[in-house]
């Protein structure tokens, strides 16, 4: 999870009401960026970039049934979509990504490092 899912964000409810379990929280290789897209509540996009163009994200880890991550994928909306996500360490994971044609206009907040520093950087920003 890279956004709205983490823990304590808006819809982390959504994983913990499937019964899923945090594992760990880690990066992605360094082959992606970050995007703020306007939607309700606010979430990210994640796009993969050429090796070594992008940043490392933050992101957590969490195990869930098969049943469980069919019911959670199905009711995701575009323009995101799971794939399959690089981690720094070598390991894949599937997560979030988000439809390329979606990043048109929307704000690059790769430099955070993830979604919470810039959720948090934003609510600074506007109070």
């Amino acid at each position: 999870m890279v956004g709205a899912h983490l823990s304590g964000m808006a819809l982390n409810h959504e994983l913990t009401t499937l019964d899923a379990r945090l594992l760990e929280a880690t990066t992605t290789a360094a082959d992606y960026k970050l995007y703020a897209l306007d939607t309700t509540p606010p979430k990210p996009g994640m796009l993969r970039v050429e090796a070594g163009a992008g940043a490392s994200i933050k992101l957590e880890l969490w195990a869930m049934s098969a049943a469980a991550f069919g019911t959670f994928v199905a009711a995701i909306p575009p323009p995101l979509s799971i794939g399959t996500i690089r981690l720094a360490d070598g390991r894949q994971a599937k997560g979030f990504i988000v439809e390329p044609a979606a990043i048109a206009g929307a704000k690059d907040i790769s430099s955070y490092g993830g979604w919470r520093a810039s959720w948090r950087r934003g609510r600074r920003c506007s109070r």
